[in-house]
């Protein structure tokens, strides 16, 4: 085939690609933007699922983000695709602000603090927790015992005071990018109506226009 890739693209490369797309992140951000504004829906449903899709980076559910910020659409009558976009505020680039700010908020909620250097061991804490639950659901079918140690570690110290922490910074994230996705979108489609206006008129004006006589003189 005349369009077929030359190299077929592994795992890996789907998997850096995540992290990090071809064209970077300023790219991606630039495709999102463009794409968030041609969504044909009202600026206020597209709002609303932008608020969703932001909220949801902020929960500890990572793998389900796009789940939760369907179902809350849902709820509150968002855009789906508008939804699924807003995810995207949860990347790499704004992984660290998010977890610090959700971990921090939650354990002053929960009375306590965090051990320094928690937001940096979250990696393998999570993994850590991830292996757990591998072992164990193996072990219900083996001799092997199951061990809860690092899921509870990982409940404990990530995952409650992430889940009761991210409401507060995601609620005001959220808001923040509804109040300014709003009026964006509005200014751009109202803008886009008057050029297709604008554009119909003028296709009117040509339909109407006498044909120009070019008969030869005689």
């Amino acid at each position: 085939m005349v369009f077929k890739r030359r190299r077929k693209r592994t795992v890996w490369d789907h998997l850096v690609e995540g992290i990090w797309p071809r064209a970077g992140w300023g790219r991606a951000f630039e495709y999102i933007k463009h794409r968030l504004r041609r969504l044909p829906d009202t600026p206020e449903k597209i709002g609303r699922g932008l608020w969703t899709g932001v909220f949801a980076s902020f929960t500890p559910l990572f793998g389900f983000h796009f789940v939760i910020a369907l179902v809350l659409s849902r709820i509150i009558r968002g855009n789906y695709l508008a939804a699924i976009i807003g995810t995207f505020f949860g990347n790499p680039l704004t992984f660290l602000p998010i977890s610090f700010s959700a971990l921090n908020t939650g354990y002053f909620l929960l009375g306590d603090r965090p051990e320094a250097g928690m937001v940096r061991a979250m990696p393998s804490i999570i993994s850590g927790a991830g292996q757990d639950l591998w072992h164990n659901v193996l072990a219900i079918f083996g001799p092997e015992q199951t061990d809860w140690t690092r899921l509870t570690v990982f409940y404990d110290e990530v995952f409650l005071p992430y889940l009761v922490g991210g409401l507060i910074p995601g609620i005001i994230a959220a808001t923040v990018c509804y109040m300014l996705c709003v009026p964006l979108v509005r200014i751009y489609q109202n803008r886009r109506r008057d050029a297709l206006r604008e554009k119909l008129a003028n296709l009117q004006k040509n339909r109407l226009r006498p044909a120009d006589d070019h008969s030869p003189p005689s």
